[in-house]
């Protein structure tokens, strides 16, 4: 846990926070070491069923604090990979897809640049209504470089997204669920978020982590429906299914074991 993004867990949802309220949560080196040490130790937690990412403050994400980040490029090779598939800027926003578990994020204020990256990473986006948003890199002569075009692939229309990349224009919460950066708007996105988090963690874990992984899914389509009938496969008449089977029938609260 770092001074720039904190984070709790309870019950196995994990509260995660971007923490410089100061600056509209904008990305600094600091931000982005925190991120990257928050996906990395969440990646490897014991019993976590789901993820809300929010921002402290006035803003879920201003984008890049160019100041601070103005040195950090020279003498970086941005085409090594660092994460895996990713560099470091890309693992901040790809890496929440990484992590086995969903992730809500809970958007206000603004999420421009980078932060509106970062939000795309998560599995679903809830935003307050009067948030703004941007595709907004082209307003420094320069394109979104966090893993955006492969986050927004099959979300956002391709000329959408090429007319909001070119212009670098604001849009609203109500264009963006219309647009497909968001999934859904509420008055309070950070509660919805965590409620929804709580109804996903009380599912079958072993089943949520299967259907994130088939949504991943980058095969063609016979790739995915095998992959779908071997997820399925292993599923049938675990203990956890079989609990999933008795809770619904006994009408309590399951008791999954992870």
């Amino acid at each position: 846990m770092s001074e720039r993004v904190t984070w709790t867990i309870e019950q196995g949802v994990a509260d995660v926070r971007l923490s410089r309220p100061d600056k509209m949560n904008a990305l600094d080196p600091a931000m982005i070491e925190g991120l990257l040490a928050a996906i990395d130790t969440l990646g490897q937690s014991a019993g976590l069923r789901a993820v809300v990412l929010s921002g402290e403050g006035r803003a879920f994400c201003a984008g890049l604090d160019m100041a601070s980040m103005a040195g950090v490029g020279a003498g970086v090779d941005i085409a090594a990979r660092t994460h895996g598939l990713a560099n470091s800027f890309q693992q901040v926003a790809w890496g929440w897809r990484t992590l086995p578990v969903p992730v809500i994020a809970a958007v206000h204020g603004v999420a421009f640049g980078g932060g509106l990256q970062i939000a795309s990473g998560a599995d679903v986006r809830i935003a307050a209504p009067a948030t703004r948003l941007s595709v907004m890199e082209l307003k420094w002569g320069i394109v979104p470089d966090m893993a955006g075009f492969v986050l927004w692939r099959g979300t956002v229309r391709d000329d959408v997204l090429r007319e909001l990349t070119y212009t670098a224009r604001e849009f609203d919460a109500a264009e963006a669920q219309g647009l497909g950066f968001v999934t859904r708007l509420a008055d309070d996105p950070h509660a919805e978020a965590m409620a929804l988090a709580h109804a996903i963690a009380g599912r079958n874990p072993d089943a949520i982590r299967a259907a994130k992984r088939l949504a991943s899914h980058e095969g063609d389509a016979a790739a995915v429906l095998l992959a779908e009938s071997v997820e399925q496969a292993a599923l049938l008449r675990s203990p956890n299914q079989i609990e999933a089977v008795m809770a619904n029938m006994q009408k309590r609260a399951p008791q999954f074991r992870d």
